[in-house]
């Protein structure tokens, strides 16, 4: 139900529910929130997450999204996704619908591929989403177009996302890998606290705080002063 590949500092997770586009239920919400945990204990810088197939995320599969169980299920890991130390890149490689939008946004950059559309149809089935998915579209977005996907129940393709947004590159699996190892050369302590403060909505003043004068006590701020003085990249190791 769910892939996940190790390469290097950069972690794979594929959804493989093809014969359900990636629907997301239960099991693989589960899936995903222990699989992302585990590997950032491992060591793991950045995640990638896409879809197996031509979808990215078809949405929750509509055979059993009624549950508290499942809506548990699912916030939590959306949630917990944007709480993580680490980047995360979705390769959206097709439709990413409903909460297939929700778990693209969820991640901190996107890379889509000429295929991917991006849609919040609750109006169209009476279902609802949280605020933080409403309000994330809208910052990421623009009210206009989030207005158009929650009121209008429309979508966006990747050219339109692209020019909001909502999409930050363009390109295949192979190059959100690409950035994806990119980004895991850059200091670990400074991202985590770059996302901490971006998508610091649970984070209060004291933890921002703790977390900035961190990343100015680090071996790897005296690494960088170093390496640049060497005239050399500098090799972060996170502490």
């Amino acid at each position: 139900m769910l892939d996940v590949v190790a390469d290097g500092p950069v972690t794979l997770l594929t959804l493989q529910r093809e014969e359900r586009r990636n629907a997301l239920n239960l099991e693989l919400c589960q899936e995903i929130h222990r699989a992302a945990d585990a590997a950032v204990a491992d060591g793991a810088r950045v995640l990638v997450v896409t879809g197996s197939g031509t979808a990215f995320c078809s949405g929750a599969d509509l055979g059993g999204v009624y549950g508290l169980e499942f809506l548990e299920a699912l916030y939590g890991m959306l949630h917990h996704l944007t709480e993580l130390p680490v980047p995360i890149v979705a390769a959206v490689n097709g439709p990413a619908i409903g909460a297939g939008t929700q778990l693209a946004i969820a991640c901190d950059l996107r890379v889509a591929d000429g295929t991917a559309t991006f849609a919040v149809p609750t109006a169209r089935n009476g279902m609802a989403v949280d605020a933080w998915t409403i309000r994330t579209l809208a910052q990421l977005a623009g009210t206009g177009p989030a207005r158009r996907l929650m009121l209008a129940a429309e979508s966006l393709d990747r050219r339109e996302a692209l020019a909001r947004g909502l999409v930050d590159r363009p390109g295949t699996l192979d190059e959100a890998m690409r950035w994806a190892h990119e980004i895991a050369a850059l200091a670990p302590l400074t991202l985590a606290h770059n996302k901490l403060v971006l998508n610091g909505t649970t984070a209060d003043d004291e933890a921002i705080e703790q977390s900035f004068r961190a990343v100015w006590a680090s071996e790897d701020v005296r690494e960088a002063a170093t390496a640049r003085t060497e005239k050399r990249a500098p090799v972060f190791r996170g502490r």
